[in-house]
């Protein structure tokens, strides 16, 4: 087994689209759990109405600029639907109502209703032609660092992805030590003090909720452009896990730990993945494992990781373990 391919392979997806498109979903649910609390288990909603909006206005004659406009409606939208009525509520019955709503929204999707809009089960393609057509990058392959080879699409889609992460990112950190953000921390760790100084925490709670659910709208398209493709089936419950998964390796409340989760998270799957594929090709495991058993052993591996992370470092690499403890009132 050779494993500098292995570590070459895992790396470049860790620098990839997919670790560009969930460092965006992580920077969104980031808002929601980093620094206000809330507890949203359907962040994939948000991924999926961004995709959708913009998907659904060209598909049915709009211009590109048009759609990506509604992807981001679509999902202030649905963070006013989904906080105006939660938002009051306690936080495990806020994850329990997001979840669901999530998943109404992705079986409405690919219901035969709706299917002259979504295209049903099948779901949408070749939409983003007008994203590509303004594509830089000529023809042929382009090489990172000499070691990683991309051709034109995907490096094009790559560069808008972590410039996006990179400018949404410094705009949070300007805005989070604004007087803004200091009342969205002092919801997270005390809201009924937040309230005693006279602050409206539902508002600021419902804003947050929006403003989260947009940058998730985003990720979504992001993961779109890059198929060419939304299908209800793409989004289930596990993405918006994924991106937990992101923000806990990096820590909760800091501007940097999606961004860094995001890569390491990858990494972690890629390289398990390869290591795995490599061990079982070398007949290491003696035909107890094999090709489709990969996929499953490789998750509770890296799952064993974040466990064991939760366990000795619950704060994450960047994190602060105070601000973990979240008031669940």
């Amino acid at each position: 087994m050779d494993l500098g391919s292995v570590f070459q392979d895992a790396m470049r997806e860790a620098v990839g689209v997919r670790a560009a498109a969930y460092a965006l979903a992580a920077v969104g649910l980031n808002v929601h759990f980093g620094y206000t609390g809330l507890l949203n288990f359907g962040h994939v909603g948000f991924m999926m109405v961004g995709a959708y909006g913009t998907a659904m206005t060209v598909e049915h004659g709009g211009p590109f600029w048009l759609g990506l406009l509604v992807g981001v409606l679509a999902a202030v939208a649905l963070g006013l639907l989904l906080g105006l009525p939660t938002l009051r509520l306690r936080a495990d019955y806020l994850a329990i109502v997001t979840i669901a709503v999530a998943e109404i929204l992705r079986l409405t999707a690919r219901s035969n209703v709706l299917e002259p809009f979504t295209r049903g089960v099948f779901g949408i393609t070749n939409f983003a032609d007008s994203f590509y057509a303004v594509n830089p990058f000529s023809p042929g392959r382009y090489h990172v660092w000499g070691t990683w080879s991309y051709d034109e699409r995907t490096i094009w889609v790559m560069m808008v992805g972590w410039s996006a992460v990179i400018i949404i990112s410094l705009l949070l950190l300007m805005l989070m030590r604004s007087p803004w953000g200091r009342v969205l921390r002092s919801i997270r760790e005390d809201e009924d003090a937040a309230r005693s100084l006279g602050k409206n925490v539902f508002s600021y709670k419902l804003q947050s909720l929006v403003l989260g659910g947009v940058i998730g709208a985003f990720a979504g398209m992001l993961l779109a452009f890059d198929t060419q493709a939304v299908n209800p089936d793409t989004y289930l419950p596990i993405l918006t896990f994924y991106a937990y998964a992101v923000v806990i390796l990096g820590g909760p409340g800091r501007i940097m730990s999606p961004i860094v989760g995001a890569v390491i998270f990858w990494f972690l799957l890629e390289f398990t993945d390869g290591g795995l594929r490599g061990a079982v090709d070398a007949g290491w495991f003696g035909g107890i494992l094999d090709g489709a058993g990969i996929g499953a052993v490789r998750f509770a591996l890296v799952g064993l990781g974040l466990m064991l992370l939760m366990i000795f470092r619950p704060q994450g690499i960047f994190g602060n373990k105070e601000e973990v403890l979240l008031d669940e009132r």
